[in-house]
């Protein structure tokens, strides 16, 4: 220990300050950038789901009305159909009935 280390104190105190405050920096930065990305995630929440929701379109339209009920009726007959075929063997006549009915739509 010199006589400067006693006349002047904050000179044998400032790598132990320098250490424990690039530590504290250390471990700050993350904590900081975190927070940044977190705000800019709520600031432009209305504008990302809007971003989302156009790709979400893009990959999978809706349906209009008449692509839905041309889907839903086939759907129908297709059930129809499928009545049918297990009335076949039982019931004949109904099988009949049920597959002209299928071939009305």
């Amino acid at each position: 220990m010199s006589f400067l280390n006693i006349a002047f104190p904050a000179t044998s105190a400032m790598p132990v300050a320098q250490i424990a405050l690039s530590s504290i920096i250390a471990s700050a930065r993350p904590l900081l950038g975190f927070g940044i990305l977190t705000t800019t995630l709520i600031v432009f929440k209305p504008l990302i789901l809007g971003m989302l929701r156009a790709c979400l379109l893009l990959v999978h339209p809706k349906l209009s009305r008449e692509e839905k009920a041309a889907k839903r009726n086939l759907r129908n007959i297709l059930t129809i159909r499928r009545m049918a075929n297990d009335l076949d063997s039982s019931s004949p006549s109904m099988a009949a009935e049920l597959r002209a009915l299928a071939a009305r739509g």
